[in-house]
């Protein structure tokens, strides 16, 4: 099961961004994790715990033997993490620079089947302001590729 189908079947609300997100608007930059936007209610903590509790989550590049809990007060007193998982990486987002919290993201995010789990991935005009607001070279290089893919979008 990927992250997304352990996330989907324990019924977390989450939006993905990120390269997961590009390449299902059809970017061929590869990816090594998958980024999300999660609900930060405690309902859908106790969701989203229950759902990676059991794929051994620790802080990437944290070194080994380091104290970490994942557990709903260590998701409520944080806001981001990026993670490491038996299923591979993955960051969970509180929220994201130009775009905002879940709900914030909610009414420009779209249902489309990744991994073969269907679930939320933020629209194109929304995921390049996102990723334009990032700023590092490799957002803005995933900018040019998304802007051309809009276009084409556009143009059909």
């Amino acid at each position: 099961m990927s992250c997304c189908g352990a996330l989907s079947v324990a019924g977390v609300d989450y939006i993905l961004v990120g390269g997961v997100a590009a390449a299902a608007h059809g970017s061929v930059r590869a990816t090594q994790d998958v980024d999300i936007v999660y609900r930060r209610e405690p309902e859908n903590l106790k969701r989203l715990v229950n759902a990676l509790g059991a794929l051994q989550p620790y802080l990437r590049g944290a070194p080994p033997g380091l104290p970490f809990r994942f557990d709903t007060e260590t998701l409520a007193q944080g806001l981001n993490f990026t993670l490491t998982t038996s299923l591979g990486w993955i960051a969970l987002l509180g929220e994201i620079a130009g775009g905002g919290k879940f709900e914030d993201l909610a009414p420009h995010a779209l249902t489309v089947e990744v991994f073969g789990v269907k679930c939320l991935i933020l629209d194109l005009p929304s995921l390049i302001q996102t990723k334009r607001a990032m700023g590092r070279a490799k957002d803005l290089e995933a900018v040019a590729e998304l802007e051309v893919i809009r276009e084409r979008m556009q143009r059909s």
